[in-house]
């Protein structure tokens, strides 16, 4: 994998608005991505599948590309009322670099994009207890108010006697969307384990295809320009490619770095391009040539 990966040459005038000052950078957005994980086929490198969405063409934002489940945190994320169990939000203010709310909030998008975006909950009625099925039109009538900001995601929970399960994520990363978007995130990606029972179910409105792919294939996939994906949802699949099970990629988890990853911008006369930290790049190459063995 290049360090450096060219643009469209439509964004050529776009990249050297910014880089000049003519234009100025949009504030980030703090944003949630969870990489919902099941055991493959196999125990095999590359085999760890992975939930993803095809965004409808017409977004506003990564149109056309496949992502994992996730979304802008909104202002009731940080409700201080939320029923929770696992580590608190003092603990995830520190795994994650942030402050105690913003922890939360962190938390609370991650757990309620991931319900409105594949119908999984990551929530039970105790400490040691998933909700088992969240199927049906009940569940769906509730999936679709809390989308439309009809129902708060802590009364969502109050009423079911559900409580949030935090043990359930791992901060994996950070990346931060670059300068020249007219759209910017500061998006924590985490990583979960399908919990037992449960089903995805395609009832995203932002998503027009949603599947369950290996992170092989899926790489490979992108390598073939059969599927898009921007870089942290692809990078992060070639991290995750030695995690055979949900299990391993949890426990790796816990060394993971939160420094925010910037992808830089370089222009010439007739091109910009995108470049990756060298580090990444290199897992890129290495993955790269490891399945093509």
């Amino acid at each position: 994998m290049d360090e450096r990966q060219a643009l469209p040459e439509h964004m050529l005038e776009q990249v050297k608005a910014f880089s000049d000052g003519r234009r100025t950078p949009v504030e980030a957005r703090e944003a949630s991505t969870v990489v919902l994980m099941r055991a493959g086929a196999t125990r095999a490198p590359g085999s760890l599948e992975v939930y993803l969405l095809r965004r409808h063409v017409d977004m506003a934002f990564a149109a056309g590309m496949c992502v994992f489940p996730g979304g802008g945190v909104d202002p009731r994320d940080f409700d201080q009322a939320v029923d929770w169990v696992g580590p608190s939000p003092s603990d995830w203010a520190v795994a994650l670099g942030k402050d105690e709310g913003s922890a939360r909030a962190l938390v609370c998008a991650a757990v309620r994009e991931t319900f409105e975006e594949s119908g999984v909950l990551l929530a039970g009625p105790r400490a040691d207890r998933f909700v088992e099925d969240t199927t049906g039109p009940v569940w769906e009538e509730d999936r679709g108010r809390l989308e439309r900001r009809e129902l708060s995601f802590t009364d969502f929970l109050r009423q079911r006697g559900l409580k949030l399960r935090s043990d359930s994520l791992r901060a994996w990363g950070s990346w931060l969307t670059p300068t020249f978007e007219p759209r910017r995130y500061r998006a924590c990606f985490f990583v979960a384990e399908l919990p037992a029972g449960q089903r995805t179910r395609d009832v995203s409105t932002e998503s027009d295809e949603t599947t369950w792919m290996s992170v092989h294939d899926a790489i490979v996939a992108v390598d073939a320009g059969d599927m898009l994906m921007l870089p942290p949802t692809y990078l992060t699949c070639m991290e995750l490619y030695d995690c055979t099970t949900p299990a391993e990629a949890l426990a790796a988890a816990e060394e993971r770095d939160m420094v925010p990853v910037e992808p830089g911008v370089e222009y010439d006369e007739e091109r910009a391009y995108l470049t990756i930290p060298q580090r990444l790049a290199d897992l890129g190459a290495q993955i790269g040539e490891r399945i093509k063995s």
